[in-house]
């Protein structure tokens, strides 16, 4: 897609506005790893405003298309990836999948739900990427199925070394509408935050698992 920086401020505008996206650096948030965070992100709140949820789907659509050529179904990653998967996949009038965090426990026990070709090409739609390691849980979940996954694509990344690093050695490309830095550099071009929390942002990007608020 030609115009990704353009794509990913409008990405980072629309999450900012309706709050999808929150930055608090002098109050941060603690996520379910313990690590403390000057942003939070839930892009669920995208799906109940409908200009952006048309936006996104159009953009995810266009970025499948256009990056990775015949596609035969999409995957979302549960829970968050399912009802983007499924906007991308009605757009595409491709088929659509899911896979669960963990099998079920009674019944046919599925991971994947949905109905499945061995080799078929397949992209993974996922909401947020921090580390990739649920996502990449999924892809590794539908290549043991028999699917042929080309890549996943994500409307938010934080952007961490650790998941580009994940992604290499998975052999799964990654792209995402919008990432960390394009994020940060609008909200303080437009005053969503101070010029002075940026580079305690950027420092928190560095070292996530270590990093503290200072006092």
């Amino acid at each position: 897609m030609n115009n990704m920086n353009e794509v990913g401020q409008k990405v980072a505008e629309s999450l900012l506005q309706i709050k999808a996206i929150k930055l608090q650096p002098k109050k941060p948030f603690t996520w379910a790893s313990g690590w403390k965070s000057p942003i939070y992100c839930d892009n669920r709140v995208a799906l109940s405003h409908p200009p952006i949820r048309t936006y996104i789907r159009q953009k995810l659509s266009e970025l499948v298309q256009e990056e990775f050529g015949s596609v035969e179904m999409i995957s979302g990653v549960a829970t968050a990836g399912i009802p983007q998967g499924v906007l991308v996949a009605q757009d595409l009038g491709l088929p659509f999948t899911y896979v669960r965090t963990s099998a079920k426990d009674h019944g046919r026990e599925n991971l994947i739900e949905g109905e499945m070709v061995g080799g078929q090409r397949v992209v993974v739609v996922e909401d947020l990427v921090s580390t990739g390691k649920s996502s990449l849980k999924a892809v590794q979940a539908l290549r043991d199925a028999g699917c042929n996954v080309v890549g996943l694509v994500s409307i938010f990344t934080y952007g961490f070394k650790e998941a580009d690093e994940n992604f290499a050695a998975a052999k799964c490309r990654h792209i995402s509408l919008c990432d960390y830095n394009t994020l940060v550099d609008f909200a303080a071009d437009h005053n969503y935050i101070h010029p002075a929390d940026i580079e305690v942002l950027k420092q928190w990007r560095e070292n996530p698992a270590d990093w503290s608020p200072a006092t």
